[in-house]
């Protein structure tokens, strides 16, 4: 299993009215973009959440949150959240809301130009 199915759709139902959402596989599971910038994810049965720099030591002070290290090395910035910190949909919209709140106060990334190749014209 690389990722929950169920919580991704609960995700989505939360996200689906943002402009400018895309999802992407990454991390080894799934994740949610808000204009270029990562918002949130679902590896395995851990939400992933970015949040902001200045809200990220008290958010990890919260039940179920904890340091996201894929590779030994933590992610500043990145909490993973249990299942029993999205247990419910207003914990859910929560974690969700704080992550879309960053990927907001981000200046959207400008969209990259496939390049067609030395010598190859378009």
């Amino acid at each position: 299993m690389a990722y929950n199915e169920q919580l991704a759709s609960r995700v989505r139902q939360i996200l689906k009215r943002k402009r400018n959402l895309e999802e992407k596989r990454m991390f080894g599971g799934l994740t949610f973009m808000l204009n270029g910038h990562m918002c949130c994810g679902v590896d395995k049965n851990n939400l992933m959440v970015r949040v902001a720099h200045d809200r990220y030591e008290d958010l990890l002070k919260k039940p179920h949150a904890r340091v996201m290290d894929l590779t030994g090395r933590p992610l500043k910035g990145f909490i993973f959240v249990s299942s029993d910190g999205y247990r419910s949909d207003s914990a859910l919209k929560f974690w969700i809301d704080q992550a879309a709140q960053f990927a907001r106060s981000q200046p959207p990334k400008k969209a990259k130009s496939k390049s067609l190749g030395k010598g190859k014209k378009g």
